[in-house]
């Protein structure tokens, strides 16, 4: 992952690093030092707030959105049974089989276009068989432990709009002026 020019990677704040901040001359906080100029509840919040700056001509590379206390939700979405098991299987190994057979199929160099079908048709069949064995076989061995279907999101309760020090100044004026019109 690459660093956007003028970006810098927030620093982590704590209750005693605040104390320790104040203490910092002008120029220790010009030096890639990111203070907080907004904090949401939501992303979209933090995601407006931020799109105001842009649309503002505030140099927006200098600022980020960290979100914090994250807690995972796990949605459960049904019971699994082997019927679901096995469907569920199928479909993983159809699309695993698809895009094989087509990755093989494309390194035919006299017919590529009827050998990448006929192979991607091929892998779809074969994956989905060979899937819905192997969910099946999963599921019999797990014997009723975990027997529902679930999704899982990591998400943050709040979230903190922090800006370069040289510049947090300007947005938070910035976005006290959004906060007015609204």
């Amino acid at each position: 992952m690459t660093a956007q020019p003028g970006a810098a990677a927030p620093s982590p704040r704590h209750s005693s690093d605040q104390q320790a901040s104040e203490k910092l001359t002008s120029e220790q906080r010009a030096a890639g030092q990111r203070r907080p100029i907004g904090a949401y509840e939501t992303y979209s919040e933090a995601e407006r707030a931020v799109d105001y700056l842009s649309d503002n001509g505030f140099p927006v590379q200098r600022v980020a959105i960290i979100g914090s206390d994250v807690k995972l939700v796990e949605q459960v979405v049904g019971r699994l049974n082997y019927g679901g098991a096995a469907l569920r299987g199928a479909g993983s190994g159809a699309v695993t089989g698809l895009l094989i057979g087509w990755l093989f199929g494309t390194f035919n160099w006299f017919t590529p276009l009827l050998a990448a079908f006929t192979l991607a048709v091929y892998g779809l069949l074969f994956g989905a068989v060979i899937g819905a064995i192997f969910g099946l076989v999963i599921h019999a061995l797990q014997r009723g432990r975990r027997d529902f279907a679930s999704v899982r999101v990591m998400t943050p309760t709040r979230y903190e709009v922090v800006a370069d020090e040289a510049v947090a100044d300007d947005a938070k004026n910035l976005l006290a002026k959004m906060k007015g019109s609204v």
